[in-house]
């Protein structure tokens, strides 16, 4: 990994004086950048570190482990919480990436606001060495929550992170208010936001993970050597478009949590390039073995939740043929949201800011997507 302050400290950080002197709390270490953060911090080249991680999550320990203490917990259950979290004295930075559903944004805001106390709660009971609290949220800090599409106006793109907050609830806004009350209460107590487009990372377990669900796509055509179709909009095909590595994405919150010019701020968190998919669509088909075909606005568009509502059996096959890791298809695949990003025109930001305050990382999209395969076919999610 090649850090932009690689060979320096960076400002205004005192390095620890034990390997031990910064202790991570990753909630939600079973998702993309969970999992992202939980293999960088524990690196010797890691700022900072070697760090020593707890991760927290609430199913068990999946088999693809990272190098993260792993913690059992349900924060949503605040006795669960108090009784697994607020034992760990020695915690001096958490790394919120996590999120739950609801039925309604309200619900939302409802559900993770209360996770989120149950976990400030339970650690600052007894971590008296917390320095900084970073939150990762995203591009709907500018759209609005799914509810709200099409009722509200949205920001114009290329988003920049001072903009004012649109007037409809969102459970983003919710969790930056309590970091913010939290960290009021606390002298010398830090604070980070971050809002990456769309993650690309490696995480079976995700519940929005868009290339993951694209490769459980094209597994799925090449043993029933289908079509490999693109399952979205013109407008998604030809448009320009953004994403976010996990990696990087980590890395940032990691330079926040250290140095005092990412402090207290809020930053976006995109790659650095452009791409279109009517391009990535081909490295993907390639990958796979698979023709890749040209978008064709005549036929008619048919969602990929409709097209995979019945592969279940297939996956099933899928697996058992290739002695893959055995999963069912709903846990390691979320065509709805394919279907959401695919729906329309791409939202750029901007990483001006990101850059005016020191960090210049960035990644190249198109050899982030083939690492995220290759990891795919090691852990044997995909043949």
């Amino acid at each position: 990994m090649t850090w932009c302050w690689t060979n320096k400290t960076p400002a205004g950080v005192s390095a620890p004086a034990t390997p031990s002197g910064h202790v991570a709390l990753i909630i939600g270490v079973t998702g993309i950048v969970g999992n992202a953060l939980a293999g960088i911090l524990p690196a010797e080249n890691t700022p900072g570190g070697p760090w020593k991680v707890y991760g927290v999550a609430r199913r068990p320990n999946p088999a693809w482990k990272n190098d993260a203490e792993y913690i059992q917990c349900d924060v949503s259950d605040s006795g669960d919480a108090n009784a697994k979290l607020s034992a760990l004295t020695d915690v001096t930075h958490i790394f919120w990436v996590t999120w739950a559903n609801g039925s309604t944004e309200a619900e939302c805001c409802e559900v993770n606001s209360a996770m989120l106390r149950n976990v400030l709660g339970a650690v600052a009971r007894n971590a008296r060495n917390l320095e900084h609290v970073c939150i990762q949220t995203g591009h709907k800090h500018y759209i609005g929550p799914f509810e709200a599409f099409g009722k509200i106006r949205p920001h114009e793109t290329p988003f920049v992170e001072d903009v004012a907050r649109l007037d409809a609830p969102n459970f983003y806004y919710a969790l930056e208010d309590i970091v913010f009350e939290f960290c009021k209460k606390k002298r010398g107590l830090t604070w980070s936001v971050h809002r990456p487009a769309a993650i690309f990372g490696f995480s079976p377990h995700s519940k929005m993970n868009l290339i993951g669900s694209l490769c459980i796509y094209a597994a799925i055509c090449k043993h029933e050597n289908s079509r490999f179709k693109f399952p979205g909009t013109k407008a998604a095909w030809n448009c320009y478009s953004v994403a976010s590595d996990a990696g990087l994405i980590a890395e940032q919150q990691i330079w926040c949590s250290l140095d005092l010019n990412g402090k207290n701020n809020a930053f976006n968190c995109s790659n650095g390039d452009l791409f279109k998919w009517k391009h990535l669509w081909r490295v993907l088909a390639d990958k796979f073995q698979l023709e890749s075909e040209e978008f064709d606005e005549n036929e008619e568009y048919v969602s990929l939740s409709e097209r995979m509502k019945d592969k279940g059996r297939v996956w099933d096959e899928i697996v058992k043929k290739n002695d893959l890791v055995a999963t069912n298809l709903d846990e390691v695949a979320t065509f709805w949201f394919v279907d959401l990003m695919f729906g329309g025109e791409c939202m750029l930001d901007n990483m001006n800011k990101s850059k005016e305050h020191g960090f210049f990382g960035f990644r190249n999209t198109e050899k982030s997507l083939l690492s995220i395969i290759e990891k795919m076919k090691a852990h044997r999610i995909v043949p």
